[in-house]
């Protein structure tokens, strides 16, 4: 006799598994300020400075990074991605030095 096969897929994380932007915003608040105190703005290495940050933050989620001067300008940024209102969420943070 088949052995029973019931679709065991699971397409929305349960309770515990939901994202928490406020304990996610502390963790990337924490690398920030461990990867960035002390430095001044430099062109060249703000492109491994931004992978560097986005491989520490990674590990479980999705990770954007954007490094810029501060020189009274604006910043556009836009990016794509399937949402789920009901389990996807963000977080955020910004260093200033």
């Amino acid at each position: 006799m088949p052995e029973d096969l019931s679709n065991s897929y699971k397409i929305r994380p349960n309770f515990k598994q939901k994202f928490r932007p406020v304990a996610v915003k502390a963790i990337i608040h924490d690398v920030l300020h461990e990867e960035l105190s002390g430095k001044q703005y430099n062109s060249e290495e703000a492109t491994s400075w931004s992978k560097h940050i986005s491989d520490t933050v990674k590990e479980k989620l999705k990770v954007q990074v954007v490094i810029g001067e501060q020189r009274g300008e604006g910043v556009k940024v836009a990016c794509r991605c399937l949402w789920d209102s009901d389990t996807d969420n963000y977080a955020q943070d910004i260093f200033m030095n």
